[in-house]
């Protein structure tokens, strides 16, 4: 059968882990739910006070990649339980706790700067996004992920076209991106949630 197959299934993958990682995932559905509405608020706070001032949209979005990136690794670490391996979640939150990190330690830094380092980090974790959508089930809401992937990668992307836009720009733009952000993981949290209660596949109780 091919829940149980010990074949690989795409990048070195059997469909046994890839049960095992979707049923954790379902399992832990809030977690997801809970960075979709952190972004969604961040979003509100971005975009009904946008900052005048570099240093304030420094530390406000360096306090928000911080909270991400902890429930990011949160998540990958829950999903992973049953495995040894969810690393795309996981770098993706490793990426977005040291940008937070760089932020807040480097305030002063330009808004040329600052704008490179956002970039790279949007671009690099929607790529992350990207691979750990690869292996998620469509009915768990794989799409979703992949919005949020590609809704990262193309903000990145508006940055590098764009890297001399001032405080409120930027503000309203990173409002914009995390609102959309925040859509994508609500409705996937809420599509992993109605997989909750599934019955894992027997494989998952097998050691790799």
């Amino acid at each position: 059968m091919a829940g149980t197959s010990s074949q690989p299934a795409g990048r070195g993958w059997s469909p046994g882990e890839i049960d095992a990682l979707n049923h954790s995932l379902a399992q832990n559905w809030w977690l997801l739910g809970l960075r979709g509405v952190l972004a969604i608020v961040f979003a509100i706070l971005a975009l009904a006070t946008p900052v005048s001032t570099l240093i304030s949209l420094i530390l406000l979005f360096a306090a928000y990649m911080l909270v991400d990136g902890s429930f990011t690794i949160v998540t990958s670490l829950r999903a992973a339980r049953h495995r040894r391996r969810w690393g795309a979640l996981f770098f993706g939150g490793v990426v977005n706790i040291v940008t937070g990190v760089l932020a807040a330690a480097w305030p002063g830094i330009t808004a040329l700067v600052f704008v490179a380092i956002t970039a790279a980090w949007s671009i690099i974790s929607g790529c992350a996004m990207l691979a750990a959508a690869v292996h998620l089930k469509r009915n768990h809401g794989r799409w979703w992920l992949v919005v949020g992937g590609l809704a990262s990668i193309a903000f990145g992307i508006l940055l590098v076209l764009a890297p001399l836009a001032g405080a409120v720009v930027l503000t309203w733009w990173i409002g914009i991106y995390a609102f959309v952000l925040g859509i994508a993981m609500l409705v996937l949290a809420f599509r992993l949630r109605e997989h909750r209660n599934d019955r894992p596949s027997p494989a998952m109780a097998q050691p790799a």
